[in-house]
């Protein structure tokens, strides 16, 4: 049994410059694989991540303290107008009070109870007002701050968007470079050569085809033993190795050390 090629697959010869050839498909697709992993984990899109949520939490706090000052706003106006109805009572009792137009003695007395009272009702007014003043004052500031916050991670998300944006055209580029190139190398390998390689390479994590040198795959990184070398020794160099240890397709090379 060959112990270089799996048993149940039959043996299969290309020339061994198309074997060389599968070593530079094989570093263009881990350079596509490199640059794949480089672009879904930027740095910008854990940051946008981040910024995002910023965001919407702060957003959600802006609207719940634009709910508070719109009420606050309102409660105000309502404090603001019974005030002044109060006042305006008060404004009508002591005209007829200084009109002398009140002569009977209770008349007046209950006239002056009432602006009594309504001195009072005033005074509470205002005290209610005041702290409704104090509220809206308080949630506006509030506002602006949060405001100002959420303005300044927006601006920030922007930011880290574009660089996100610029990063992932630099890589797009890229890959699409080494895809061409890729393409014209893989035109040169032979088919059945090509289907082994993306068989292989979908078995094992992408890392299909690898060079013997000084005795090891280097796609496991093993050592070969003496008996494997000595068989690997004995194939002829149009045969299409399979790494004993790994199954990649091994590519042997001046390098071997056979």
């Amino acid at each position: 049994m060959d112990p270089c090629r799996p048993a149940e697959e039959p043996t299969l010869n290309a020339d061994p410059i198309a074997q060389q050839t599968l070593l530079d498909l094989q570093a263009h697709d881990s350079t596509l694989a490199q640059l794949a992993h480089r672009r879904s984990s930027l740095p910008e899109l854990a940051r946008i991540e981040e910024l995002t949520a910023q965001a919407s939490e702060l957003d959600g706090r802006r609207i719940e303290v634009e709910t508070e000052v719109s009420d606050l706003t309102r409660a105000q106006s309502k404090a603001d107008a019974e005030v002044e109805q109060v006042k305006a009572r008060r404004t009508r009792d002591e005209e007829r009070m200084s009109s002398g137009a009140i002569t009977n003695p209770k008349d007046l007395e209950s006239l002056q109870h009432e602006l009594g009272a309504l001195e009072r009702r005033i005074s509470t007014l205002e005290d209610e007002e005041l702290e409704v003043m104090e509220q809206l004052e308080n949630a506006q500031t509030r506002l602006t701050a949060i405001t100002a916050d959420l303005d300044a991670v927006r601006v920030d998300l922007e930011q880290v968007i574009a660089a996100r944006d610029a990063a992932v055209e630099a890589i797009d580029a890229e890959a699409a470079t080494v895809s061409r190139e890729r393409e014209e190398i893989a035109g040169q390998v032979p088919d059945d050569l090509l289907e082994l390689y993306a068989k292989v390479r979908d078995q094992y994590g992408g890392l299909a085809a690898a060079a013997l040198r000084s005795r090891r795959c280097e796609g496991c990184r093993l050592e070969l033993n003496g008996a494997d070398l000595r068989e690997i020794a004995t194939k002829p160099e149009n045969e299409v190795l399979r790494c004993p240890e790994c199954s990649r397709i091994l590519v042997r090379t001046a390098e071997s050390g056979l």
